[in-house]
């Protein structure tokens, strides 16, 4: 058995996936009920696996009937994905924020699973052996030019 955020993440991206609308509200504190654990941890789940790099958009409204909706994010035009990338990435880009971009890319099919391992190993702590702000700025300069030549085949 998983951890409680792996379960709760699989229980969202279900929903996600049987939602037509394309998106889902739920309630944080049932959530937390449903699965045994504090508002707290559905606030993890939240933040570090729907994030925008990861291809979602979380809107929460708190108080009484407060409620968070989730909406998976699709990339718009295919010539427009390293155009989206290339924004996002900017001029600088920490190892989780890349690899959460990576992450989608493989689970959308856009990268294979050897492909992304690769791009994970050039881009991780332990390669670029840089201090900050250096190593960010060289992650964010290979991952657009390995993702640049790698989308331009598609």
């Amino acid at each position: 058995m998983g951890s409680i955020s792996a379960l709760i993440e699989r229980y969202l991206k279900d929903m996600l996936a049987g939602s037509e609308s394309g998106h889902i509200e739920i309630q944080r504190n049932e959530l937390a009920v449903k699965f045994s654990c504090v508002p707290s941890q559905i606030n993890y789940v939240l933040s570090t696996r729907f994030s925008i790099e990861r291809g979602y958009i979380v809107e929460s409204r708190r108080g009484g009937g407060g409620y968070v909706r989730i909406k998976k994010v699709p990339f718009s035009e295919e010539l427009n994905v390293i155009q989206e990338i290339c924004s996002f990435v900017g001029n600088a880009i920490a190892e989780q924020p890349a690899r959460g971009i990576i992450d989608r890319l493989g689970s959308e099919g856009v990268l294979s699973d050897r492909e992304a391992a690769i791009i994970k190993t050039a881009i991780s702590r332990q390669v670029l052996l840089l201090g900050l702000p250096a190593r960010d700025q060289l992650r964010a300069n290979i991952l657009k030019n390995i993702l640049i030549t790698v989308l331009k085949d598609c």
